[in-house]
């Protein structure tokens, strides 16, 4: 279709980036927690938790992992000075020369060096990137980055394509490479709606497009994407497609790879796509599901064809509470069974529960009256116990009508579970706090607590197995190694016909040095993984594999699996210029000499 009609859109990555976004951790710089006066509050009016004191939250932390809150971290102080870039001017002159904006600005360079993993954070923090890029390059459009790869497969250059840098499994990570320069492509200022298709529900971005700015544009013409993952603020088309994205409203949407119709990739051997957007073919095997998960090991995605839809009329969510996990499950399992599940459907443990409870500005749920009366009828009526007590978040969208039966049969389905309505208030809530959790987590690190989660996906017969034996495999590793003050949790955050996705989040107070720390979580994380993987979930559900899980990726996908990615990519980078590392280790991709 014609792109003459294509409409340049306000990013939220401006390319000094460390002016909105933060430089060593997760989310804008105008956001976070904060400790002041021995009170707990949050920065800022991006977040409704924001402005009130959260002083339940806070008496519960110090209760669980017995912290002093007077040795709160100090803010780490921004770096002023960088790794030397290893230069070449070949490259750099005939970037000049094609009118296409680089930096080889220190900062520019050491916000594109990293993701959100543990590890990345206490990198900057502590000024111990072991390698940063050497210059950072912004392509305008599809053509220019044409001439970016071409001009890297005549100098040999390293290409690293960045979008909003959040990846949680180092596939952003620079790697450790001293004898090439590395180039980050950075996409975000690619972010043209090129063209959109309301008779057919399409609609062609250019993939550097944040998440949530896809969403702003579309609303304006009434429409809507709908995928949202926990990034969605930050993350963009292309990073979903690399890394095989899925979000919290998959159920009505679908997840990125059945959103996105066509794609097109610039490689070291040409323009990989398609030359057609109809609905289904059947012409071999599908190339675009190559792209999906490649990581940016492969190439550059530059464009990519969505489907849309329809603003909906309504959107209603709603809260439900059970007395125990194991009851939740069952719960979802029916759900998914019977194909009922709304736009998102996410089971919450008990510790998360509780968590969220005492997040909230305005106290915990139970203060007051009128929640002691709650209270009440939930452990004595009911019979739950507020040690079990699980709940459920909700979030319907479509048509009125449909959506108040939808939610009439999904509730009464609860109620044969033993399940009670916790409304519509804490169901945004829950929905809503996803957004903030990253946040929480690098506030724990000032707090001398070290925390971070893990995701799978597991067939619904083991669901209960994995959650049981993955949580006491990492109490069993935490008392063999000393530590007295944990918490572990798990949550169900998607469903399928077939099985779930799973997340873990673990948490622990500091031992001593906060360096010894982070490689005691990784040694855990590491052991917790391989639990996982024996009680029959995967690798990864969303995350993607990146450098932090590509020693189990040969064991995941059989070693036919391996050769078979080597083959694809020696065929389409010979030269290895797409040198990030990921999935198979930077080792194994080197090219055949």
């Amino acid at each position: 279709m014609d792109n003459s009609g294509a409409r340049k859109i306000s990013s939220v990555f401006p390319k000094r980036r460390h002016d909105v976004l933060r430089w060593d951790g997760w989310g804008y710089k105008d956001s976070k927690f904060v400790l002041e006066d021995g009170c707990i509050t949050f920065q800022g009016s991006r977040y409704p938790i924001a402005g009130g004191k959260m002083n339940n939250f806070r008496d519960w932390v110090v209760d669980m992992f017995k912290i002093d809150l007077t040795k709160y971290n100090a803010a780490a102080i921004p770096p002023t000075e960088f790794p030397e870039p290893v230069k070449c001017e070949k490259f750099l002159s005939e970037l000049g020369s094609a009118g296409i904006d680089f930096s080889e600005d220190g900062m520019d360079r050491m916000m594109r060096c990293h993701g959100q993993t543990l590890t990345d954070v206490e990198s900057l923090r502590k000024h111990k990137y072991k390698r940063i890029p050497d210059v950072v390059v912004w392509p305008s459009c599809h053509d220019q980055v044409v001439k970016v790869v071409q001009m890297a497969v005549e100098t040999g250059i390293v290409l690293i394509p960045v979008g909003g840098n959040t990846s949680v499994s180092l596939a952003a990570t620079t790697p450790e490479i001293f004898d090439r320069t590395i180039a980050v492509i950075d996409m975000t200022q690619m972010n043209r709606m090129l063209w959109i298709s309301e008779e057919n529900l399409t609609a062609c971005f250019e993939v550097g497009i944040v998440g949530q700015d896809i969403e702003r544009e579309l609303n304006k013409l009434g429409f809507i994407l709908g995928h949202e993952p926990d990034s969605f603020e930050f993350s963009t088309l292309g990073g979903w497609i690399a890394t095989r994205a899925s979000g919290m409203k998959k159920n009505l949407y679908g997840n990125i790879e059945d959103i996105v119709v066509r794609v097109r990739m610039v490689t070291p051997k040409g323009v990989l796509e398609k030359n057609f957007t109809a609905p289904r073919v059947s012409i071999g095997p599908d190339f675009d599901h190559v792209i999906f998960g490649s990581e940016g090991t492969l190439g550059i995605v530059t464009e990519a064809v969505i489907k849309i839809r329809r603003m909906p009329d309504v959107r209603r969510y709603e809260s439900l509470v059970f007395p125990d996990f194991s009851t939740g499950v069952r719960f979802l399992r029916e759900i998914a069974e019977k194909r009922l599940q709304p736009a998102s459907i996410r089971l919450i443990d008990n510790i998360q529960f509780k968590c969220g409870v005492l997040l909230d500005p305005a106290g915990s749920i139970f203060d007051g009256f009128y929640e002691i009366i709650k209270r009440f009828y939930l452990t004595t009526i009911c019979g739950f116990q507020m040690d079990s007590i699980v709940a459920v978040t909700l979030l319907f969208e479509g048509e009125s009508r449909r959506v108040a039966d939808h939610e009439k049969v999904v509730c009464s389905i609860a109620k044969k579970h033993g399940g009670i309505r916790g409304g519509e208030k804490n169901g945004k809530k829950g929905y809503m706090l996803t957004f903030v959790v990253a946040y929480v987590r690098d506030f724990a690190w000032d707090m001398n607590i070290v925390g971070e989660s893990f995701e799978t996906s597991v067939s619904w017969d083991k669901c209960e197995a994995l959650c049981e034996n993955v949580k006491a495999c990492i109490v069993r590793s935490c008392h063999e190694r000393g530590i007295q003050y944990y918490a572990v949790s798990s949550r169900v955050t998607q469903s399928y016909d077939a099985g779930a996705c799973v997340y873990f989040y673990f948490l622990f107070k500091h031992l001593d040095v906060p360096e010894d720390s982070l490689k005691l979580y990784m040694e855990i994380e590491d052991i917790a993984r391989d639990e996982v993987l024996a009680c029959g979930g995967t690798l990864s559900h969303h995350h993607g594999v990146g450098k932090l899980r590509s020693k189990w990726y040969p064991a995941s996908v059989s070693q036919v699996g391996v050769d078979l990615f080597k083959a694809v990519k020696n065929e389409l980078d010979p030269g290895n210029i797409f040198a990030a590392g990921n999935l198979i280790g930077r080792d194994q991709q080197k090219a055949k000499l």
